[in-house]
Formats: C-alpha cells, structure tokens, sequence
C-alpha cells in the first residue's frame, strides 16, 4: 500500500545527525499526502524492530513504514529452526503441512493441530479472483519466532510452526498453517489459536485482493502494542 503510494519500494535517504526516526516518515509524508494521511495507522521499524518515532538514527540504519497488517532453499525463502525444534517459514510455493509436522512431531506427542487459512472467493459478497501477498520478509520471519517462542512458554505444548506463503494464491490454495504438537489436545488447540490470531497483528504482511471489477489492498489492524508513534 505503501509502495503504491510513493512508487518504489525502497530508497536510500541523506538525513542530518540528529535525525529521528519520524524525520524520515515526515520527510515523505510531506511529498505525499495520501501518506501523512496513514500517519495514525503506519507503524514505523528500525532495523528490523518496531520503533517509536523518536528513536534517533544512526548511519546505515534500514528503516520501514509499515501499513496495517491484513496478516532460502528449498520451497522456503526464509526459515527459522532453533534448538527447541519449533520451525518458521515464508514460502511461495504451495504449504504442504505433512511436510511441516514431520518436522515439528515427536513420539511424546499425543495431539497435532493444524490451521490453515485459505482463500476463498468472496469478501461480503464481492467476487474475488484471487489474492495477492507481499512482506516485509526480514522482519516478519522474526517477528514469526518471537510469537512462536512466546506462545510456546506459555502453553504446554511440544512445537510449534508457523509458515506463510507470499505471492499469487488462487482460491482454495493456504496462504497460512499454524501446526502446534502437544501431549494432549486442548493445549494445542488453544496455542494455535494464539497463533494465528497474533500473527494477522504483528507480522507485515500485506493482502491484496483481486476482484472481477478491480483490486484493493485489504485493511487490517495492528496489536495496541505496537501503536507508538
């Protein structure tokens, strides 16, 4: 959405030593209205981290807007597999979930759940053709672990794995699989619940939507966490 906006995705900038991070958001905000107009509801990062707009800038520093969420080798262009065996992905090939909970699964285990977000084709009635997604990759594969982690400590559950697929998605294809092993069920189907429902608030990734009489960039909402600016 962002990118729309300004007409490039990326872009080195010259600021003064005493340059903040909202110095750079206002110096394109200025030359584009429709941007300052999103002031309320982009959220600023810095390295990788969401940062509020008064964090001061050092050179070489990567800085992003980031518009509200909607939500390497082999088929992952980006994965994180740490000592405790849980697995996060970004993928634009097709999810294979036996794939992932080969990975995640262990004899101990005596419950798997898997949710897979799909694509469907309608919003409120509107004939969708098919969806589109882009992110913010280095940043949201870290963001994928740190809530892996988080919700890991605080269920008992065995692992947990998060995969997100990128690019063109037809209808009925998953764009998203949560997949927790536990020893018994009702924790893994609350963890995964926290799973998805933490991701589509914290990881930037964006949702386009193509309709038979146009396209839109769907409208998300971020976590009150993050909202510092």
């Amino acid at each position: 959405m962002v990118r729309d906006i300004v007409g490039r995705s990326e872009e080195r900038l010259d600021v003064p030593d005493t340059a903040r991070l909202e110095t750079v958001f206002d110096h394109y905000a200025t030359q584009f209205p429709r941007l300052q107009a999103m002031a309320t509801s982009v959220v600023l990062a810095r390295n990788h981290e969401f940062s509020h707009g008064s964090t001061p800038l050092a050179d070489g520093d990567e800085i992003a807007f980031l518009p509200p969420v909607s939500g390497g080798s082999g088929p992952y262009t980006s994965t994180i597999c740490d000592e405790a065996g849980h697995f996060f992905a970004i993928t634009r090939q097709p999810i294979d979930p036996k794939e992932i909970t080969a990975r995640v699964l262990r004899p101990e285990d005596g419950a798997v759940v898997d949710f897979e977000g799909v694509v469907r084709n309608n919003t409120n009635g509107r004939q969708t053709c098919f969806l589109e997604y882009e992110c913010y990759e280095p940043m949201a594969i870290k963001m994928m672990a740190q809530i892996g982690r988080e919700i890991a400590a605080a269920y008992p559950i065995g692992r947990i794995a998060m995969v997100h697929r990128l690019g063109r998605l037809e209808i009925g294809e998953a764009s998203v699989s949560v997949i927790v092993t536990a020893p018994h069920r009702r924790p893994a189907f609350e963890a995964a619940l926290e799973g998805i429902n933490r991701l589509k608030k914290l990881v930037p990734i964006w949702k386009k939507e193509y309709f038979v009489d146009g396209e839109v960039w769907v409208e998300g909402e971020w976590d009150e966490s993050v909202k510092q600016r």
